[in-house]
């Protein structure tokens, strides 16, 4: 399938909201821009702010890096020394933005689908792409992971892909077993059982991590995401990484084919030993890199919608 120019959509705040002919296209979409091709989106200035109220190095910086590269200004947004300080909420925020010319808001917050109310307001017009929502969904990242499989193999069909770790407080984990068990890769799922939920049944399967490790072609590990945690976690780091991580001897048992992810930023030697970060097999990196192509074809998508 060729990408569709005209493929477009009014807001991205779930991988819910999207086709597989849409998710193809954008990664396709993604791929080109990787390999060097170019958009212009307007002839008149197009306004985006990046609106982070949890901490973020690779989102936050791969967006403003992809709003630069289409040629979008970028107006700054610091939550510290915004109106938010004085008790304004979200939603007044955003309204003060759409209302002085804001075209696009990239919004991550700690509230899970802080952006329903935003989308039914009838004033608020800018596009709202969600970077991240709670424990809730992280649509880029998803698609930039889905992006790096795709570059690896070709295919999601038959794929056997391994989520491994904080499973029931990770954005990332739910958004890839969606798309992932959609476009027909096989789901497993591994790590402490406290951090599993049986409703993740209906999109893959618990196995134990040596049995796991053996049969994947994609070893995602997820950072245990203490933040999330409402009570201190019964694992030292040793023991989390003796139990749960990808140590060098599991690393040994995978097949030469298989890849290694991580959405990052890594608590190296807890989910995978450090020197396994830059390995052979780890595409780590390349998902970092892929982030920016990924949210390149996001905002065109978006812009497309106008």
């Amino acid at each position: 399938m060729e990408y569709d120019e005209s493929v477009s959509f009014n807001h991205l705040v779930s991988v819910e909201s999207l086709t597989n002919q849409e998710v193809l296209g954008l990664i396709r979409r993604a791929s080109a821009f990787k390999n060097g091709a170019s958009w212009t989106p307007s002839n008149k200035p197009i306004f985006v702010t990046n609106l982070f109220f949890e901490d973020s190095t690779r989102t936050h910086k791969s967006f403003e890096v992809a709003e630069k590269k289409l040629g979008l200004e970028v107006i700054s947004f610091d939550a510290t020394t915004s109106s938010i300080k004085k008790g304004e909420t979200l939603y007044d925020t955003l309204l003060t933005l759409s209302a002085i010319g804001v075209d696009i808001a990239v919004i991550r917050h700690s509230k899970e689908r802080y952006y329903e109310e935003l989308l039914n307001s009838p004033t608020i017009s800018c596009h709202i792409i969600n970077g991240g929502d709670g424990s809730g969904q992280h649509p880029s990242q998803c698609l930039l992971d889905l992006m790096t499989i795709y570059e690896e193999f070709g295919t999601f069909h038959g794929l056997k892909v391994a989520i491994v770790g904080d499973i029931s407080h990770s954005r990332v984990a739910r958004s890839n077993m969606q798309l992932l068990q959609r476009l027909g890769a096989s789901v497993y799922f591994s790590g402490p059982k406290d951090w599993y939920d049986s409703s993740f049944e209906t999109y893959g399967h618990y196995l134990p991590l040596d049995e796991l490790v053996k049969i994947a072609d994609v070893m995602m590990m997820l950072r245990v995401q203490h933040e999330r945690h409402h009570t201190e976690t019964n694992f030292s780091k040793e023991r989390y990484h003796k139990e749960y991580g990808l140590t060098k001897q599991r690393a040994g048992q995978m097949k030469k084919e298989a890849i290694i992810m991580h959405p990052a930023p890594v608590n190296r030697d807890v989910e995978l030993a450090g020197e396994l970060v830059e390995s052979k097999q780890s595409r780590i990196v390349t998902q970092m890199r892929n982030g920016v192509y990924i949210r390149m074809a996001v905002l065109q998508a978006v812009l497309n919608n106008n």
